[in-house]
C-alpha cells in the first residue's frame, strides 16, 4: 500500500505524464499534487472538481447502477484523465498527460493500478 505521495510519484512516472492531483470533489479540497513540468495543477483540479460534480449529478439523476472509472477530456496537445476513487468515492485523481509522448490505454491502466495500492 502507498501513501498519497509516493501514489502521486508513481503517477509521475506515467509516460507523458505533465501533472497529477489528488482532490475530493465534494470540499474542492487538493490532498496532493505532483508536477513533472510547471503546470497549473490547483488551478486545473479545482476547475475538474466542477467536472467531477457535474458528471456525478448527472450519473444521479440517470439512476445509473454503473460506478464511473474514468472521465477523458481530450485537447488538441493533452488528455486531462479523472479517475473517481472507488474505495473513496468523494475523491479522484487527475491526471494531465502531453498527448504527442502519452499511451492512453497505458495511462488508464497505470492510474488504475495506483489507485488500488493507495492509502489514506
Amino acid at each position: 500500500m502507498a501513501e498519497i505521495t509516493e501514489s502521486l510519484k508513481k503517477a509521475l512516472e506515467i509516460p507523458g505524464a505533465l501533472a497529477v492531483a489528488l482532490v475530493d470533489y465534494e470540499t474542492g479540497m487538493t490532498l496532493g499534487t505532483a508536477e513533472a513540468m510547471s503546470f497549473p495543477i490547483e488551478l486545473a483540479a479545482a476547475a475538474n472538481t466542477e467536472v467531477m460534480r457535474a458528471k456525478m449529478n448527472a450519473k444521479n439523476a440517470l439512476k445509473l447502477p454503473d460506478r464511473i472509472e474514468d472521465i477523458l477530456i481530450t485537447l488538441t496537445s493533452q488528455y486531462h484523465l479523472i479517475r473517481p476513487l472507488g474505495r473513496h468515492p468523494n475523491l479522484f485523481m487527475y491526471l494531465a498527460l502531453n498527448r504527442a509522448q502519452a499511451n492512453l490505454a497505458l495511462a488508464r491502466i497505470k492510474l488504475a493500478d495506483i489507485e488500488s495500492g493507495l492509502t489514506i
